[in-house]
């Protein structure tokens, strides 16, 4: 059977009018806010945080829904036919930093909206996305947890996470299959614990976690680090062979990161 459109983007609409004014009241938008939204759907978010915000710049990929936001003609809201994976925030805010990002996340783009959020971190003040509760859960994960992962430690770095609340599927049409969640990310001053290499310290964490059920000096080795040094670095990390990727924090594995690219640590 083909899929509908909406099916094949993911789009799964909010249409629960007490959780919008939650998300609203958490979003707090203001006169002085330029606020950019990810996938404005049919709106319902989007003309909601018109009546207090100063600015709102809403991007739609779904051509099919563009007359419809464009029927209500606010001045200080601008409707775009775009794809955020493949929007200059810069640009886009005519080099104004401090954007307010907001976004009701299609589950399947999740992470590759995450990791463009990452890329583009010195524009954002603040995030607010719903995600998947496992994926929100996922990127506010502590090191001893099964759902620590790579994106705990990438988001974590640059921003300060808070999950405000629980949304359930009845809220949404259609209803997905699972829970989601209201996030936030409050972008830091400085990088938490690392502002080197920034892609090449994501590829090793992926590698590190890669076989996240072994221990980390055999999941190291399995990822083409030859043994002996796989060995000293983790010494001189002062972290155990036997201990798990799960297991290693945040700092530890940017200590591991220099130990196997010292040209890459950075400042």
């Amino acid at each position: 059977m083909k899929k509908s459109r909406r099916h094949a983007l993911g789009q799964h609409f909010l249409n629960n009018p007490r959780i919008l004014k939650k998300i609203v009241q958490c979003i707090d938008p203001q006169k002085q806010d330029l606020i950019i939204e990810i996938g404005a759907g049919q709106g319902a978010l989007t003309f909601l945080m018109a009546e207090k915000a100063g600015k709102i710049i809403a991007l739609e990929k779904d051509a099919s829904l563009i007359p419809l936001l464009n029927s209500r003609k606010l001045p200080h809201v601008i409707i775009k036919h775009a794809d955020f994976l493949k929007t200059s925030l810069l640009k886009l805010a005519s080099g104004k930093k401090g954007v307010k990002l907001v976004g009701n996340l299609p589950y399947s783009l999740s992470s590759p909206i995450l990791d463009a959020v990452l890329a583009q971190r010195e524009m954002i003040h603040i995030w607010h996305f719903l995600l998947q509760k496992e994926v929100a859960e996922r990127l506010k994960a502590a090191p001893g947890t099964k759902k620590y992962a790579p994106l705990s430690i990438l988001l974590q770095n640059d921003f300060s996470l808070h999950i405000h609340f629980n949304i359930s599927p009845g809220s949404f049409t259609p209803p997905p299959q699972v829970e989601s969640a209201l996030i936030s990310g409050v972008t830091h001053t400085e990088p938490l614990y690392f502002s080197g290499n920034r892609d090449l310290f994501r590829k090793f964490l992926q590698k590190a976690f890669s076989q996240r059920r072994k221990k980390i000096s055999n999941s190291l080795k399995s990822a083409g680090f030859p043994g002996p040094q796989v060995n000293q670095v983790l010494m001189q990390a002062g972290i155990e062979p036997g201990q798990r990727p799960e297991q290693i924090a945040p700092e530890q594995y940017v200590g591991l990161f220099k130990g196997f690219y010292p040209q890459e640590e950075g400042p």
